[in-house]
C-alpha cells in the first residue's frame, strides 16, 4: 500500500500513483484517513483508469468525494479483467466498501444433500461448501422449501436422514419406519440393493424426472394390484400422491425452462430491490428479495451488475442467467462465470415467451417487495420517534437489545440476546447464552440476568478499551419488573455502562398482550395506550427475544437428551463405544453387562471393563 505524505492531496496522490501503475488489468483499492476502505475497483489497464481519477474530471458528485477523500491506494494486477473482476466481487463483498454497490445480508441457501460415502446413503438439509461425498441439489431460497421436499423425499423413497451414529446403533426400526417415512435399512427391513434403487430414483426425482419416476411407480402399484396385494399397492399409492403433490404445488413451473436463476432489479427513490428466483429440474425452488447498498447515481445496470459478481462470488453458477435489466459489462460477466462454471454460461434478456413471463413474475415481486420495504421504512421511523418520547430518550434509537431466559425448572438454562434497530431485525448480531453459573439455584432468574449482562457488558467494555469499533446500544429492554430492572442497573453501573437506558417489560395479568407494564430507574411503572403503534411494536420486540430464547433452550435441551452415557467414561472413544453398542445393543445394554461380559468386547481391557462397569454401579466403587 502506498501512503500519502502530508503535503499531497488526493488529487497529487493519485497523479503520483498512476506514475507508477502497470498498464496492466488488475484490482484497486481506495483508502481513507482512518484506514476504512472506500471503493474497490477493477481496469483493463490501471494505469489508463486512475490517470482517468487524476484528471478530476468525475462524472457524478459522489466519485468527486470519494477521489477527495482518498489518502492511501492499493493495487493488485491479475492475469486478465476476468480475473480482475472476480477478485473485485470478493473484496466487495468481504470489505464492504462505502462508494460501491454492496450486496447485503446474503446468507447461505440451503440445499439438499444425498450423500454417498456410506453404505446406506443418507438425505439431509446441507448448507456451505461441498466437503462430503455426495450428490447435492439447490439452492432452496427458504428453510420451508427444503424441508418440504425433504418430507417428500421421507414419504415417496423412504430414505433415512438419521445419523450414522443412529444408523448404526439401532437394533429395531424407528419410528419414522413406524410412520412410513424410512425403510430401514438399518435393521435389513429392505436389502442394501433395494434401497440404493431407492436412492437412485430420488435422484432422478431432483434432476426433473419425476414423471418417469411416478411413471414406474404407477406400474408398480398396477402390477400389485394384479397380485392381489393391495397392502403394497396401497403404499406404492402413497408415494406417488407424494410425489404429486410436490409436483402440483410449484406456484410456476415452466415448460421451457430445466434449471436457471431468475433476476428482476426494481430501483426508486435512491432505493433498490432485486429478486431472484431458482428453477431447477423444472421446478420452481423459491425466491429471495436482497436490497443492495446503492447510490441514487448508479444506473440500474451497474446495480445489477455489481449485484450480480458479489452474488455468484460463493455460490455455484447456473448455465442460464434470465434478468430484465441488461448488467453493466455483460460479456465480461459471462466469461468470469463460464471460467469459474467451467462450462458456458448465459445472460439473456427474455422479450416474449415463456422466459419472459418468468423475468416479470420476478419483476413483480421486486416492485412490491421495495415498496413494502419503503413503507415499513417511514413507518419505523415514526414508531422509534414514538418509543424515544415514551422512554425519555435523547435521541432516536439505533440498535435496541432486548434480553430473555429460558429454561425448566433451572436445566438447560440459556439467555437470548436479539438486536433491532430503524432497518427491523438484525438477527446476524443474536445471540445467546449458555448459563454457566454453578452457584445459581435452579429457576434463579434474577441470577441468570445478572449473569446474561455481566458476559454481555464486560465483552463490550473489553472490544472499547481495545479501541474496536464496536456498536453500544441506545436501548435496553429485559423481561421483567421491579426486580429484574434494578439487577440489571446494578450490574451495568459495576461494569461502568450506566449511561445506557434499560427498561423492563412485565406481562400484563394473564399474560394479556396490550396490558404490559413499563418499569424505568427514578419512575413509575406506566402503560402505553392499547391503540400506540410503540407498544405493538415493543410486543414484537419482546415476543421476538422469547421466541429466541425458547428455541435456544430448545436446541440445548434436545443436545442433552441426545447424549450418550458412553460418551463421559474416561477411555471410551468412538471406536470402542461403536464396538460396545454392537456388542450390547445400546447403553442401556452397555449398563447392564457384567465385567466378564465387558471383556468380550474388542478393545476393552480389564481396567476399562471395570470403569465401566463402577460408571453404571457407583454403589460398587471402593
Amino acid at each position: 500500500m502506498t501512503d500519502a505524505p502530508p503535503t499531497l492531496t488526493a488529487a497529487d496522490l493519485i497523479r503520483d500513483e498512476a506514475r507508477r501503475a502497470p498498464d496492466k488489468p488488475g484490482v484497486y483499492r481506495m483508502y481513507g484517513e482512518d484506514g476504512a476502505c472506500l471503493y474497490v475497483g477493477k481496469a483493463r489497464s490501471l494505469k489508463k483508469r486512475i490517470l482517468h481519477y487524476a484528471q478530476g474530471r468525475f462524472h457524478t458528485q459522489r466519485i468527486g468525494l470519494m477521489v477527495s477523500l482518498t489518502r492511501s491506494m492499493e493495487l493488485v494486477v491479475t492475469a486478465s479483467e476476468t480475473e480482475a473482476l472476480l477478485l473485485e466481487s470478493n473484496l466487495i463483498k468481504r470489505l464492504k466498501p462505502r462508494f460501491n454497490v454492496v450486496l447485503r445480508d446474503d446468507k447461505s441457501f440451503a440445499e439438499l444433500m444425498i450423500r454417498r460415502d456410506h453404505r446406506a446413503p443418507q438425505v439431509r438439509k446441507h448448507r456451505g461448501a461441498h466437503t462430503l461425498e455426495g450428490d447435492y441439489f439447490g439452492p432452496f431460497a427458504s428453510t420451508w422449501a427444503v424441508n418440504r421436499t425433504l418430507n417428500t423425499l421421507q414419504k415417496a423413497f423412504l430414505l433415512r436422514s438419521c445419523p450414522d451414529s443412529v444408523y448404526e446403533s439401532r437394533t429395531r426400526p424407528c419410528m419414522l419406519h413406524q410412520i412410513k417415512r424410512c425403510s430401514a435399512p438399518c435393521t435389513g427391513l429392505i436389502s442394501l440393493e433395494d434401497y440404493g434403487a431407492l436412492v437412485d430414483a430420488a435422484n432422478q426425482f431432483l434432476r426433473g424426472k419425476s414423471r418417469a419416476v411416478i411413471s414406474r411407480l404407477s406400474a408398480e402399484m398396477q402390477q400389485a394390484s394384479n397380485d392381489l396385494d393391495f397392502e403394497r399397492a396401497a403404499r406404492v399409492r402413497d408415494r406417488i400422491r407424494a410425489l404429486s403433490a410436490i409436483t402440483m404445488e410449484q406456484s410456476v413451473n415452466p415448460q421451457t425452462v430445466e434449471e436457471a436463476d431468475i433476476f428482476a432489479l426494481f430501483s426508486e427513490g435512491g432505493q433498490a430491490c432485486v429478486h431472484v428466483f431458482f428453477y431447477r429440474a423444472g421446478q420452481n425452488w423459491g425466491g429471495r428479495a436482497y436490497f443492495p447498498r446503492v447510490d441514487r447515481a448508479d444506473s440500474d445496470a451497474e446495480i445489477l451488475g455489481a449485484f450480480l459478481g458479489q452474488f455468484y462470488e460463493d455460490k455455484p453458477v447456473p448455465r442460464l442467467i434470465l434478468s430484465n435489466v441488461r448488467p453493466h459489462e455483460i460479456e465480461l460477466l459471462e466469461e468470469a462465470f463460464s471460467m469459474k462454471a467451467e462450462r458456458r454460461v448465459e445472460i439473456a434478456l427474455p422479450r416474449r415467451g415463456e422466459k419472459a413471463d418468468l423475468v416479470g413474475h420476478a419483476l413483480t415481486n421486486a416492485r412490491e417487495a421495495l415498496g413494502r420495504r419503503m413503507a415499513e421504512g417511514t413507518a419505523q421511523v415514526k414508531i422509534l420517534d414514538e418509543v424515544c418520547e415514551a422512554f425519555g430518550l435523547e435521541g432516536r434509537p439505533e440498535r435496541i437489545e432486548v434480553y430473555d431466559n429460558s429454561h425448566i425448572q433451572g436445566s438447560n438454562a440459556v439467555g437470548g440476546m436479539i438486536v433491532a434497530g430503524p432497518e427491523g431485525f438484525r438477527k446476524t448480531q443474536y445471540r445467546k447464552f449458555n448459563i454457566r453459573g454453578d452457584e445459581l439455584t435452579p429457576g434463579d432468574d434474577y441470577g441468570m440476568m445478572r449473569e446474561v449482562l455481566r458476559r454481555r457488558f464486560a465483552r463490550l467494555v473489553k472490544e472499547e478499551e481495545a479501541g474496536e469499533g464496536v456498536e453500544r446500544p441506545d436501548l435496553v429492554l429485559i423481561d421483567g419488573g421491579t426486580g429484574q430492572l434494578a439487577e440489571a442497573v446494578k450490574i451495568m453501573t459495576e461494569l461502568g455502562v450506566h449511561d445506557i437506558p434499560v427498561v423492563g417489560v412485565a406481562k400484563g395479568p394473564d399474560r394479556d398482550a396490550g396490558l404490559e407494564r413499563f418499569f424505568i430507574p427514578g419512575k413509575l411503572p406506566f402503560m402505553l395506550p392499547l391503540k400506540s403503534p410503540a407498544l405493538y411494536y415493543l410486543q414484537r420486540l419482546r415476543d421476538e427475544a422469547h421466541r429466541f430464547a425458547i428455541g435456544a433452550h430448545r436446541t440445548r435441551r434436545a443436545m442433552d437428551v441426545k447424549k450418550n452415557p458412553l460418551d463421559e467414561i474416561d477411555g471410551v472413544g468412538p471406536g470402542r463405544k461403536k464396538a460396545l453398542l454392537h456388542a450390547f445393543g445400546s447403553a442401556r445394554g452397555v449398563s447392564r453387562a457384567s465385567v466378564a461380559d465387558l471383556l468380550k468386547v474388542d478393545g476393552v481391557n480389564q481396567a476399562l471393563a471395570e470403569r465401566i462397569h463402577a460408571f453404571f454401579h457407583p454403589q460398587t466403587r471402593r
